[in-house]
């Protein structure tokens, strides 16, 4: 009953051969895939056509939603919108990357709002502007958020908490500080797991991909003082109660 809830399968494709990747992860249920840009989201859609558990997230990535325009973005949004995904996804705000916060700020208002309508989960990146990316989800009323690699401090994960939100736990939880810490901080009731493949390996030289879910399993277990039975079960109810397969 593993899950993946944010992984970039048209990324991943141009590393490794997809339907090997679908072989290794039999052990992994269902599958999101996010879109990062107009073209992005497009490959997202073909993929889950091909195979039935990987279920698609449309989205804007900050780099992408600051070059396009009002029209380009709100075009986008109509299209999103007609073909149904399961999430909206990846879209947010980063600072540490991407130039101007305050533009970013206007088109991530207009996913949140578009999340909000189609009564689905936004997938949130939120990098260096932890602070700023939750003080908009708040002030424009986000219902469903999941909080996808959140690195913000106690305060913050305890804030985002407070609001309902989730949290997506990366395979490098098996080597990376700030992602156990953010492990032990939130409930299990409140836990994800994703890969962010081909990112954030738990295998230090080997590409990401949906099977190493398990390597995620196995960590956040040690850390919550569960077996990794329990927690699997965990979270595959709050994926159950989140995401809704239209």
């Amino acid at each position: 009953m593993l899950v993946d809830v944010h992984t970039h399968l048209d990324l991943l494709e141009k590393e490794k051969d997809l339907d090997e990747v679908m072989e290794n992860s039999k052990d992994v249920i269902a599958i999101i895939t996010n879109g990062t840009s107009p073209e992005s989201n497009r490959r997202v859609l073909e993929i889950t056509k091909k195979y039935d558990k990987v279920k698609p997230a449309l989205g804007m990535y900050p780099d992408k939603a600051i070059s396009l325009t009002d029209k380009e973005i709100d075009k986008e949004i109509d299209f999103i919108k007609n073909n149904k995904p399961i999430a909206i996804g990846e879209v947010g705000l980063d600072n540490f990357r991407v130039e101007n916060l305050e533009r970013q700020k206007e088109v991530l208002i207009k996913f949140i709002k578009l999340s909000n309508e189609l009564e689905i989960p936004i997938i949130v990146h939120s990098r260096k502007a932890e602070e700023a990316t939750l003080d908009l989800l708040e002030e424009e009323g986000a219902k469903k958020v999941v909080m996808h690699c959140f690195s913000g401090n106690k305060e913050l994960t305890d804030r985002a908490l407070g609001l309902g939100y989730y949290f997506t736990i990366p395979c490098s939880v098996t080597r990376n500080k700030t992602f156990r810490k953010l492990a032990k901080r939130v409930p299990l009731n409140k836990i994800l797991t994703e890969t962010d493949a081909p990112y954030l390996s738990p295998i230090d030289g080997v590409i990401n991909e949906p099977a190493f879910i398990k390597y995620s399993i196995k960590k956040i277990a040690e850390l919550k003082n569960i077996t990794p039975e329990e927690l699997e079960k965990m979270i595959f109810i709050n994926f159950k109660t989140l995401f809704k397969d239209e």
